[in-house]
């Protein structure tokens, strides 16, 4: 192969040689355009044009941080200088501080970390911890949801990507409330929570108690479109995992670590709810946004106090690995000292919801805006009235304005989400509402 790169630009190559060699998540390969990102600093990116651009995705909802904050990267340095990897049958005392550091933001009654290479197989783990605790089998989840890419991950996970992975065993999945798009006839957020735990006691009955094993559950489905729970209804499903046997599952991969304004989501509704826990936490990329791969299970103490004696049958060759441990705990230690989780929920209270209010009052096309601190979904509809989606089309343009004016978004389906690091400022945010407004004005001008 004649080696042409030499004659390219950074820019250029980029392109040219992702086209070539890699292979895209997600993607058919061939229409295939990527943004490419040169360097990136706090809530910014550039491009190799030298473009700047808002970064209102968070890469893929992670940059909790931001993008190069100081601590982390020395933290990284410094490990690397001293121990780059060892097996995780060997202590190491980065793997200790940072599970320690993990759990201090849990609280009681969690007392172990088990640490994977991402989310998805923290979930795995997890649904296998539940299975061998509760000499069950099945797992229940929501159709709205992402859990990952990995055999019982994406089965568990209730979008389309599910469909052509459905190899793992034992997983049923149910509707969980989402008010603006009712399963349930509700007529109201508090009703659609009532019938939401009503329908999934009814499948729980369903399928047979003595065979579920765990209902696996996100703090607020991210992907699946920001669904933040209806007040009461995370600890319901606490009380029907408690009434069954049932071991409850809460996924933080994406809704942990500051987004939601909380270290935990589930620690914000269980302060206004009770006094209520899960038995496991799944977590990730949130945990030091996403600096080097890592991910874990925060296991209950009764939990971990099962395999004292028997043997826990799973393993990864990278679990704890230094540098990923040092980054959590340089993470952690910041995002502590410089009340970043604090930032974040005075944004999402004081200006981003605020804002995107006036944005969804002054453009009909955005039906719907819900969230909490720095993680928002804008629902767009072609009629107010019967709320039917936009087309795929309406995204793609709204997509294409939002990068002309700077701004680096997060799409799905229907939906525009609002996304920004946990770091991100009020003047930041005033950039971002007023490039927003822009792109619904010029879009709904052209289709005008």
């Amino acid at each position: 192969m004649t080696d042409t790169t030499t004659t390219l630009s950074d820019a250029e190559l980029t392109l040219e040689l992702d086209r070539a060699h890699v292979f895209h998540s997600w993607s058919a390969q061939g229409a295939l355009k990527p943004f490419s990102i040169a360097k990136a600093l706090g809530s910014t990116v550039w491009d190799y044009d030298g473009t700047e651009y808002l970064d209102f995705s968070s890469q893929l909802v992670n940059m909790n941080i931001g993008h190069q904050h100081p601590a982390v990267i020395r933290a990284i340095t410094e490990q690397a200088e001293l121990l780059t990897m060892v097996a995780p049958a060997n202590a190491n005392l980065a793997r200790g501080k940072a599970a320690q550091r993990i759990l201090d933001r849990a609280g009681e009654p969690f007392n172990k970390v088990f640490f994977t290479n991402g989310g998805a197989d923290a979930n795995e783990n997890a649904i296998r911890m539940a299975r061998l605790t509760t000499g069950k089998d099945k797992v229940l989840s929501q159709y709205r949801s992402y859990h990952g890419n990995t055999g019982a991950a994406i089965v568990a996970t209730g979008d389309w990507r599910r469909m052509p992975n459905e190899f793992a065993r034992g997983h049923v999945h149910f509707f969980g409330p989402f008010a603006y798009r009712s399963e349930f006839w509700s007529d109201s957020v508090e009703q659609e929570g009532e019938r939401a735990l009503h329908h999934l006691e009814r499948v729980i009955l369903s399928e047979g108690q003595s065979t579920i094993a765990a209902i696996l559950i996100e703090g607020v489905p991210g992907t699946a479109g920001v669904l933040v729970p209806p007040p009461g209804y995370l600890a319901g499903v606490r009380a029907l995992c408690d009434k069954y046997d049932i071991r409850m599952i809460i996924d933080e991969v994406m809704s942990g670590f500051g987004r939601t304004g909380e270290w935990f989501a589930w620690q914000g509704f269980a302060a206004q709810e009770g006094d209520w826990t899960p038995d496991l936490i799944t977590f990730a990329k949130g945990v030091n946004s996403g600096y080097v791969p890592a991910g874990g299970v925060i296991i209950s103490e009764s939990i971990a106090n099962a395999f004292e004696d028997a043997v826990f049958p799973g393993g990864l060759t990278y679990s704890g690995h230094p540098l990923a441990m040092a980054s959590i705990v340089g993470a952690l230690d910041a995002m502590e000292a410089e009340g970043i989780v604090e930032n974040a929920k005075t944004i999402g209270t004081d200006v981003l919801g605020p804002g995107l209010a006036a944005l969804a009052a002054k453009h009909p096309m955005i039906g719907e805006v819900r969230g909490l601190g720095v993680f928002w979904a804008l629902d767009l509809v072609d009629d107010g009235a019967t709320r039917a989606p936009v087309s795929p089309a309406v995204i793609a343009a709204l997509k294409t304005e939002l990068l002309q004016r700077g701004l680096l978004p997060f799409s799905a389906d229907n939906r525009i989400h609002v996304v920004p690091p946990c770091v991100i400022t009020a003047d930041e945010v005033a950039r971002a509402l007023a490039i927003y407004d822009e792109a619904f004005t010029a879009v709904e001008t052209n289709a005008g």
